[in-house]
């Protein structure tokens, strides 16, 4: 029996949830005019009015936001509603510039409680379930968004945070914890550290609730396996609510969207032109029910692709697949395109950990490119010149998925810094602006 939390909207027939969307964008365009003078601004600057709106078939005339504009902005000049009416803020784990600050009010805490409820029901996710959030809670969303999603629901919820890992793996196994939310990379560390210290038969975890960073089907396989539990994705960002935005149902061909609450597009992020669904580009986001903090046309830099097929889980909302990398931190190493997730998939079908770093550098007006990573215990015992001929094998696989060498080097296991928020992969040390 198909599990929903919210059925009569999951599974709202095509028509109707135009029309929803419709009628939410009409009305949320005309709040922010009037509410929210910098955007009110861009759209004089490009000749739009809301008198131009009339559904979602004129979503394209509406000027971009972007994160330079929240930065512009901050922290502010897109605040949408009196701070009388406001009731949290939640703010982005970026440490680099002024970070950004979105504004929540108890309407809002309420809805994105819903999305992340809707997750965790997809997820198998009932009142009898134990769910343990280790997502970081405070200024970060995971942990709030999938606490109070777990409330709604009505399971158990444990509100452990990140760390103390000793700590993470006895409630989880005293209280027979039986859902995980938490950071790929931390539930791999879990994963880890479970099986160290004899605690992977006493695990009962049935689903685990994965985000906040990129990670691949093989590391998907990977904490399937240490864990012994079905890993599911879920998508969002600071600037829309937090996660929620997109789940997986049990079908995991791509994340539902809550397309009552955030309309999507995908354009091409150079000409940032609308293309169809089915082509890969960058994703966009309207937030329609947003009332302190509304985002039009957010630009979020990740590249996907948007399947509006129906799915056999009931589900009527259109699904995005696991973001393919960012418009914005793709690496240009000796003029060639790299993503981090080339990386982590190459070191996984090598039988890699996927703790890795990647360091670049530019010595004598050349790019110098090494990748650091956590070799298997198993490795420990063997020769130098065993882990030698292992980094050449990843020297030579890395050469054929990017067309570049690097210089691999197998450091001791634990050794990189572990993330329990968001996983630090890149350290570009060039001087490059």
């Amino acid at each position: 029996m198909k599990q929903y939390y919210q059925p009569e909207i999951e599974t709202m027939p095509r028509e109707q949830l135009h029309a929803l969307q419709s009628e939410r964008l009409v009305k949320q365009i005309r709040h922010v005019w009037e509410n929210v003078p910098y955007y009110r601004q861009k759209m004089e600057e490009k000749g739009v009015t809301p008198e131009d709106i009339h559904g979602i078939e004129d979503l394209h005339k509406l000027p971009f936001l972007s994160k330079s504009d929240l930065r512009d902005a901050y922290p502010y000049g897109l605040l949408a509603e009196p701070l009388s009416a406001c009731v949290r803020i939640q703010s982005t784990s970026g440490t680099t510039g002024r970070r950004v600050v979105a504004f929540y009010t108890q309407h809002d805490i309420d809805l994105w409680e819903d999305c992340c409820a809707r997750a965790i029901v997809a997820a198998g996710g009932t009142n009898q379930d134990v769910c343990q959030v280790c997502y970081g809670y405070g200024l970060f969303t995971g942990g709030p968004g999938l606490n109070g999603g777990s409330h709604k629901v009505g399971c158990l919820t444990l509100p452990m945070s990140s760390g103390n890992t000793e700590r993470q793996l006895q409630f989880m196994t005293d209280l027979q914890a039986t859902i995980l939310c938490c950071t790929p990379s931390y539930a791999a560390y879990l994963g880890e550290s479970a099986i160290e210290m004899g605690l992977r038969d006493k695990l009962h975890l049935k689903a685990g609730i994965f985000g906040a960073e990129a990670w691949t089907e093989e590391m998907r396989h990977d904490i399937e396996q240490k864990l012994g539990l079905k890993a599911y994705d879920i998508y969002g960002l600071t600037e829309l609510s937090g996660p929620g935005v997109a789940f997986e149902c049990e079908e995991q061909h791509g994340m539902h969207i809550c397309e009552d609450h955030f309309i999507a597009e995908i354009i091409d992020p150079n000409t940032e032109e609308v293309l169809p669904y089915g082509q890969k580009g960058e994703l966009v986001f309207t937030s329609i029910t947003k009332e302190a903090f509304p985002m039009i046309r957010y630009r979020t830099r990740d590249i996907c692709v948007l399947n509006a097929e129906p799915c056999s889980c009931g589900r009527t909302h259109i699904r995005m697949s696991k973001p393919m990398g960012r418009s914005d931190d793709m690496l240009i190493i000796r003029g060639v395109n790299v993503f981090p997730s080339q990386i982590e998939t190459v070191l996984l079908n090598q039988g890699m950990p996927a703790n890795y770093q990647i360091i670049v550098d530019r010595v004598n007006n050349t790019d110098t490119f090494d990748v650091e990573v956590e070799m298997p215990a198993e490795l420990i015992s063997d020769s130098l010149s065993e882990i030698s001929r292992k980094e050449k094998e990843l020297v030579g696989a890395l050469r054929s998925m990017l067309g570049i060498s690097a210089n691999v080097r197998l450091v001791a296991p634990k050794s990189i810094a572990r993330s329990e928020g968001k996983a630090v992969r890149v350290i570009d040390k060039r001087k490059l602006y």
